[in-house]
């Protein structure tokens, strides 16, 4: 790892790259993460640090971290942000990275030594790429059980942010996952950081602050871009293979949605949420039925799953209009 060159004016060393890790309760993982990221193999030419987040962990994080610090002098930082949730955590990474480019990866991950280049070098080299996301694949074989198909596209997201386009590299219509993704710094500055209504708080389970964002750059025009050399590998949770955790998944998906499209403006005086309230709820009969008389495992299962969707979008367009009555 080649040490940096450059201060900043307030004497702090400048990175071309940051990655940042945050990170919660997870010593063990976090620890073969780390070391990954550590044999990364990058152009000479350019400088890079690792930012670890900890965000309230009450194991051996900071040991870890510190570990690494001694391993690794000048390339490992740790911050620690005591606002719980995911979208905090990465807000802090944000604003204490020193890097032009910030690279974004999970705390229970394995990198392949390639990643950090491959994900950011057409970004320092071509200023017309805002982010790039890259490969995320299954780190050990997995066989789904009959309720569930053989296509990692249609459900393997939910369970390991699996994310693979193919073999060519090509510009991004969808955004990437959290677990592999790259943005210029700039950007942030622009168009604000993550969304911390969207990003797993307390008692909250709704994570989808990294599409969000995502797709907030390319509504904006912005370009991202994918690389499908820049691999992750990202552990299978088999305690996430389960018909209620996807249950679980799909309505605070659904919920998710409703927050992410924000407010909008009345029809005629009425709150537009009242009308997309009772056309979400005229739709249940009939995805209900649909359930109800699939006889493939899978099809049944998945038709079940919007059920949990349109529920959760339910819920959450009730709780708003409760909210803009209260105000």
């Amino acid at each position: 790892m080649r040490p940096t060159s450059t201060l900043d004016t307030q004497g702090f060393a400048t990175f071309d790259v940051t990655v940042i890790l945050c990170t919660y309760n997870r010593c063990e993982d976090l620890a073969g993460a780390l070391q990954s990221i550590a044999a990364s193999q990058v152009a000479s030419s350019v400088t890079w640090e690792v930012l670890v987040v900890d965000n309230n962990s009450t194991d051996q994080t900071r040991n870890v971290v510190d570990g690494l610090c001694r391993r690794y002098p000048g390339h490992f930082r740790y911050i620690f942000e005591s606002r719980q949730g995911l979208s905090y955590a990465r807000n802090a990474g944000i604003a204490n990275a020193r890097g032009e480019v910030l690279a974004f990866t999970d705390d229970d991950v394995t990198v392949e030594p390639t990643w950090l280049q491959n994900l950011t070098a057409e970004m320092l080299n071509d200023n017309k790429w805002a982010g790039a996301g890259g490969r995320t694949l299954p780190a050990q074989k997995f066989t789904p059980p009959d309720w569930l198909s053989n296509d990692f596209d249609t459900w393997a997201g939910i369970v390991f942010a699996y994310f693979d386009l193919g073999n060519e590299a090509a510009e991004l219509h969808r955004a990437p996952y959290g677990a592999n993704m790259a943005f210029r710094r700039a950007v942030f500055a622009k168009y604000g950081g993550f969304r911390t209504d969207l990003g797993r708080n307390p008692g909250d389970k709704i994570s989808n602050e990294d599409t969000e964002f995502g797709r907030r750059l390319m509504a904006a025009g912005e370009r991202l871009r994918y690389e499908p050399s820049a691999i992750v590998y990202h552990p299978i949770v088999h305690g996430r293979i389960t018909q209620e955790y996807f249950f679980s998944w799909w309505f605070d998906f659904g919920r998710a949605m409703i927050r992410e499209r924000g407010d909008r403006p009345d029809v005629y005086g009425v709150p537009r949420d009242y009308f997309a309230l009772m056309r979400r709820v005229a739709e249940i009969p009939g995805m209900t039925l649909r359930w109800m008389f699939a006889i493939h495992p899978q099809k049944r299962f998945r038709n079940k799953c919007f059920i949990w969707k349109g529920a959760g979008q339910i819920v959450e367009l009730y709780r708003r209009s409760v909210r803009s009555q209260e105000n």
